[in-house]
């Protein structure tokens, strides 16, 4: 069983649902919950787990939130996402046109992995390396 995330990263976007389709459908993410807003502000609130452990929540901008998420701008967050499926993730990356930032690579370290930027310019980073 995979464990309940205890850490969280959080994300602001302008387009909140374009942004949870492309991890979603993209990098694999699952959709937990998302939570609607007013009309100013699409998503008050989404989780998106990932199936091998981890997560992340995102909303979208616009409207009152509260103090440290208002202060939150878009294109400014970068999540490492551990995966020992990078091979087939790289490939659904390739093929969805998304533009990679650092082709797929093994480091001296020992992870094989790759990075991206979403629409907004986030930096997400996919490899094997678990730390130390």
């Amino acid at each position: 069983m995979t464990p309940r995330p205890t850490v969280w990263p959080a994300f602001r976007y302008n387009d909140a649902p374009a942004a949870i389709r492309f991890l979603v459908d993209v990098l694999g993410f699952q959709e937990t919950l998302v939570v609607p807003g007013a009309p100013d502000r699409e998503i008050a609130h989404a989780e998106l787990t990932w199936p091998e452990g981890g997560g992340v929540m995102l909303g979208s901008t616009g409207g009152p939130c509260d103090g440290v998420h208002d202060a939150m701008r878009p294109g400014g967050g970068a999540a490492y996402v551990v995966s020992d499926h990078v091979d087939e993730i790289y490939a659904r990356v390739k093929d969805s046109g998304v533009v990679i930032t650092e082709e797929l690579t093994d480091t001296d370290y020992g992870s094989h992995g790759f990075s991206v930027r979403d629409s907004e310019g986030n930096s997400w980073s996919v490899g094997t390396y678990r730390g130390a």
